[in-house]
């Protein structure tokens, strides 16, 4: 008599399983990743609030998970309203100039030999010209692609303050006691997601923030101190945030980019940028490992691997959701005792 509930049980549980993996590939697929990640962020600073604010309780005519989530809603419009006059432009217009920045490092390669002091340009094998080329010809390509991706950067945005919304609004909903086994399950494998989120996408978030304020203090003061300004800072900046909240492979894209735009300049402004990413990202990779790695227990070949493996199939997304992801399959997997 007891084994039927079991097995309806294990059906259940299954069928949770199957809803969450299910939804999080249409989600990669339609390319709503900036909506989930929103989803979840908002959803921990609503719950962070709440616990902020929860000393004022009684001095409040209304509940502060109701004040949490307005401010979690309508803070980012507040901030796009005061910033709009200075930032449209860059806003509107990023696609087309992270495109100039590519045509401008195609350009870079393609003048290497001439960039390079003459004994060390010599040095360079005759292969190189070829290597130079290819390597030319894909920025040239993938500056091509950002020629009309305006509307999918406007998208994305809209998108991820949606996500936002939802996470908010999902903070605060207290669901009623006659919940069903199938809604349980599910909240069990949302709570372990967004778990795996705080762990490591909020986690690289601060490292990203901590890699950019230093990469900004560099471009726009210390350089300057020197004499020497690199062209595209603004973009640099931003792409430098962006790739920081991908694990290993986003730091050596930011070095390689800010070190050829730093060529273009001159070699010692490029020496001088190459040394100083290498000095940020010693610290940055001790902050990784404590607070990454000792809390998910992800090794440094399986998250390479998930990387790689999920840029083949969804693209850059793919770098981006594949730590988030992978480490929430370890907390499933972790929970069931199969790892």
């Amino acid at each position: 008599m007891n084994r039927f509930p079991d097995a309806a049980a294990s059906r259940i549980v299954v069928a949770s399983h199957v809803l969450m993996v299910g939804a999080l590939l249409l989600i990669m697929h339609f390319g709503l990743l900036a909506g989930l990640l929103s989803a979840c962020l908002g959803f921990l600073l609503t719950r962070w609030l709440v616990r902020v604010f929860g000393g004022v309780q009684p001095q409040l005519p209304f509940k502060v998970e109701n004040l949490a989530a307005a401010l979690v809603m309508f803070a980012p419009l507040l901030l796009l309203a005061m910033a709009l006059s200075r930032s449209r432009s860059y806003i509107i217009g990023a696609p087309l100039q992270y495109r100039e920045l590519l045509d401008f490092l195609a350009h870079t390669v393609l003048e290497l030999r001439e960039k390079l002091p003459p004994e060390i340009g010599d040095q360079l094998p005759e292969g190189a010209a070829e290597i130079q080329r290819a390597l030319a010809s894909y920025l040239g390509a993938k500056a091509g692609a950002l020629a009309s991706a305006g509307r999918a950067w406007l998208g994305g945005l809209l998108y991820a303050y949606v996500g936002g919304i939802v996470g908010a609004l999902a903070a605060i909903g207290h669901p009623g006691p006659g919940r069903g086994p199938l809604v349980q399950q599910l909240t069990v494998r949302a709570s372990r997601l967004g778990e795996a989120f705080r762990q490591i996408v909020a986690a690289q978030f601060w490292i990203a923030a901590f890699n950019t304020t230093l990469t900004a203090i560099f471009l726009l003061l210390v350089l300057p101190l020197w004499g020497q300004k690199l062209p595209y800072t603004a973009m640099l900046i931003t792409l430098t945030f962006v790739g920081g909240l991908i694990p290993i492979v986003g730091n050596l894209v930011c070095n390689a980019v800010i070190t050829l735009v730093g060529l273009s300049v001159s070699p010692v402004t490029a020496a001088a940028c190459l040394a100083f990413l290498i000095l940020i990202h010693k610290a940055e990779y001790v902050i990784n490992a404590r607070v990454v790695g000792q809390r998910t227990h992800i090794r440094v070949w399986e998250l390479l691997t998930v990387l790689f493996v999920a840029e083949a199939i969804y693209g850059p997304a793919g770098l981006v959701a594949a730590p988030l992801l992978y480490a929430y399959a370890k907390k499933e997997l972790a929970a069931a005792r199969l790892v």
